[in-house]
């Protein structure tokens, strides 16, 4: 990791008026919680059809059944936030970071401190009820499924519940993804970090900042399509860069 690269995207960083930042897969792996596209991913373990709304519901027993120690592994007790998860935390309450979006779906930005993310996604830490719109926790209804409940049913109106995640097949927030594509358009620094930049409409996030001049900052172990349009792209793990530019931009005030 360059040092001075890190010292002059800090500088960008302090001086913007607002900062966005987007987080995708790569700061998930780095707490063990495997994503879904790499040679090891899990696709290479489940066919991504099964992860259809279609599935869902025609067949929400077989759906819970056959997915609830998946969904332990990825959401249940033991997952921590690790060190780039808490660096942006620290930027949040530092000033210095205005909007966090997440492609991410495991809860673990709010674990770290991050107040109120816009989930373009959802969140696999809940479950939603499909009647009602209720939401509970996800580790009380995996006790339920794994108890017999099959499907799970809302406690207020008999509904079924499912992950609180957007299936394949489902659209995203609308007001989630409105308001990140303003936050995007008015920020003057653009952090990227952890994301390959392919799935959309995440991926034409980035731009909206760049049409107005913002300065592009990528944090991903791989070469990004948008690589060729950052000011500052650092290709190294998010735990030790992050620590360190949120470290840089802090000290800098």
């Amino acid at each position: 990791m360059d040092g001075r690269e890190l010292s002059f995207a800090a500088g960008a960083i302090s001086d913007a008026d607002s900062v966005v930042a987007l987080t995708g897969a790569g700061v998930s792996t780095a707490s063990g919680i495997p994503d879904f596209r790499s040679a090891d991913g899990l696709w290479t373990e489940y066919d991504p059809e099964d992860f259809h709304v279609s599935r869902f519901r025609a067949d929400p027993e077989g759906f819970w059944r056959e997915r609830v120690a998946l969904l332990r592994d990825l959401f249940g007790d033991g997952v921590e936030p690790n060190a780039a998860h808490r660096a942006l935390a620290d930027l949040e309450a530092a000033g210095h970071l205005d909007t966090l979006i997440t492609q991410n779906v495991d809860g673990l930005h709010q674990a770290a401190g991050s107040e109120a993310p816009l989930e373009i996604h959802g969140n696999g830490t809940r479950t939603v009820c499909t009647d009602c719109g209720s939401r509970s926790g996800i580790d009380r209804v995996i006790g339920r499924v794994e108890d017999g409940e099959i499907p799970p049913t809302c406690r207020r109106c008999g509904g079924v519940l499912k992950p609180d995640v957007v299936l394949f097949g489902e659209a995203l927030p609308k007001a989630a993804l409105l308001r990140a594509q303003s936050e995007a358009r008015d920020a003057d620094a653009f952090l990227a970090i952890g994301s390959s930049l392919t799935v959309e409409p995440a991926a034409s996030l980035p731009w909206y900042a760049i049409d107005r001049g913002g300065t592009l900052v990528i944090v991903n172990l791989e070469r990004t399509d948008l690589s060729g349009r950052a000011e500052y792209d650092f290709r190294a793990d998010v735990t030790d860069v992050l620590p360190s530019l949120a470290e840089a931009v802090i000290d800098d005030r």
